[in-house]
C-alpha cells in the first residue's frame, strides 16, 4: 500500500508547522510539489526552508509539476456561483487530479509521499478531494494553522461572540452583499476586495480586520470601521500585488454590538 500524506504547513511561518506535522515530515519518502510560476518563488522558498528544517538533505526525492492553467476570468463579476464560474474550477481540478495521479505514479508500493499545502488542508484546499480519486492509496491529513486562525492571532481577536455564528465564505459570495443573519464574516480567495465596493449604508455599521501575508516578514494588517480604512487596504494591497506579483489575504467583517 502506498501512503499519502496532505499536511498544512501555515500561512507563511515555518514556524506554524504543527509537532505532528513535524513528525510526519521525518517519514516521507517523497515530497510531490506543484510549481504555481516564478511569482510565488518566495512561496517556493518557503516550503524548501521548512524541508531544511526538518529532514536532512538526501533523505528523500521530490516529484515537481508545473500548475495547469486555469480560467480566472470565467464569470468575473458575477455575483454568486455563475455557471461559467463553476465550469472553468471544474475543469481545473479534473486536469489537476490527473496530474496528482500521474505524479503519484512515482510513488512505490510502502513507500509515503507527501503533498505541502498552504494553510489547513481542511479549508478552501482542494488537495484531499482531488486524492479521492485515485486509486491504490491511502491518505492521511495533518492539519496546520490557517490564514483564518494566522489573522485572529495577529489582530488578537476571538472569532466568534457569544451566541452569534461566524461564516466562512469567499469574496464572490459577498460581492453582491453582505449575509443579513450572520455579524461576523471571514473572507477569503477575495480577488477585488469585494468589501470595497459594497454600498455606504450597508457597511456603516462593519468593522473590518485585513492581513495580507500573515504571518510571513511581509506581513500588513488595517483594522478600523469600513467606511474609513477602506481605501487605504485597496491602496495596499495593490501595491503590495504590484510589488510581489501576488498576494495573499483574508479578512473578518464584524457589525459593531448594538448595531443590530
Amino acid at each position: 500500500m502506498r501512503t499519502v500524506y496532505v499536511i498544512g504547513i501555515g500561512s507563511g511561518d515555518p514556524d506554524h508547522l504543527t509537532l505532528q506535522a513535524v513528525a510526519a515530515l521525518k517519514r516521507v519518502d517523497v515530497v510531490f510539489v506543484i510549481d504555481k510560476g516564478e511569482v510565488k518563488e518566495d512561496l517556493t522558498a518557503l516550503r524548501t526552508e521548512i524541508l531544511h528544517r526538518h529532514r536532512e538533505p538526501g533523505g528523500y526525492r521530490v516529484v515537481e509539476a508545473a500548475d495547469p492553467e486555469r480560467d480566472r476570468q470565467a464569470g468575473a463579476g458575477e455575483a454568486g456561483r455563475s455557471e461559467r464560474y463553476t465550469a472553468a474550477v471544474v475543469d481545473w481540478q479534473d486536469r489537476r487530479g490527473s496530474l496528482y495521479a500521474s505524479m503519484l505514479a512515482e510513488l512505490a508500493d510502502g513507500e509515503i509521499g507527501a503533498f505541502l499545502v498552504w494553510g489547513d488542508p481542511s479549508l478552501y484546499d482542494g488537495t484531499l478531494r482531488l486524492l479521492e480519486g485515485v486509486e491504490g492509496i491511502q491518505v492521511v491529513s495533518y492539519p496546520g494553522i490557517s490564514s483564518v486562525q494566522a489573522l485572529a492571532a495577529a489582530h488578537r481577536l476571538i472569532l466568534n461572540r457569544v451566541g452569534r455564528p461566524v461564516l466562512i465564505t469567499t469574496g464572490r459570495r459577498i460581492a453582491a452583499g453582505l449575509p443579513t443573519d450572520v455579524d461576523d464574516i471571514v473572507v477569503m480567495l477575495d480577488g477585488g476586495t469585494a468589501f470595497a465596493s459594497l454600498p455606504d449604508a450597508e457597511v456603516a455599521d462593519v468593522e473590518v480586520y485585513w492581513g495580507a501575508y500573515v504571518g510571513s516578514p511581509d506581513e500588513l494588517l488595517v483594522s478600523g470601521p469600513v467606511l474609513e480604512v477602506r481605501d487605504e487596504i485597496v491602496r495596499l494591497r495593490a501595491e503590495a500585488r504590484e510589488r510581489k506579483g501576488w498576494i495573499m489575504d483574508t479578512y473578518l467583517l464584524r457589525r459593531r454590538p448594538g448595531d443590530r
